[in-house]
């Protein structure tokens, strides 16, 4: 038996079939799509690592069947940067050394341009609070909380510019 899934993923629409109805969207990305920009860290919805924007919102991958998004808009790091370079988000992580290792990196930041498109955080608590999800094993929690804070406030500065999906 298959299963037929059409998804848009980073703008482009994908029609697929699926052999097995339990794969999830982080298996899809990565083993179909080849979008290997989404990391695979605890494989149960914990870490963040796997986090993607489905219709604008924030959602981890590895927790999400790939039919049940059948139709879906899918947004992963390897569609967020546009044509004229980085997004300010991942110009900010840059800028504030918002990752050692750069595992989490991704999610960190498609969790944050989640967390802006909501508008669920305006003060550097509430930053950590809406994004206390992504997990660092590294510990560069200070830059990630700076760089989301300084993206917001280009956008602020700036409305249309860095809109995140």
């Amino acid at each position: 038996m298959t299963f037929p899934l059409h998804l848009v993923v980073n703008g482009q629409p994908h029609d697929l079939t699926l052999d097995d109805p339990r794969v999830t969207l982080l298996d899809l990305l990565r083993e179909r799509l080849h979008l290997t920009g989404t990391k695979k860290g605890c494989d149960r919805g914990q870490c963040g690592a796997c986090t993607i924007l489905v219709d604008g919102r924030r959602l981890n991958a590895c927790l999400a069947l790939a039919l049940s998004h059948d139709g879906a808009s899918l947004q992963t790091i390897e569609g967020l940067a546009g044509p004229d370079g980085l997004h300010p988000l991942q110009a900010a992580f840059i800028a504030h050394d918002g990752f050692q290792c750069g595992f989490c990196t991704p999610g960190q930041i498609m969790s944050a341009a989640g967390m802006i498109r909501e508008n669920q955080a305006d003060t550097p608590e509430r930053v950590r609070e809406a994004m206390s999800g992504n997990l660092c094993r590294c510990g560069a929690y200070a830059g990630i909380t700076a760089a989301i804070l300084d993206a917001m406030a280009a956008q602020a500065s700036h409305p249309g510019t860095s809109e995140a999906a």
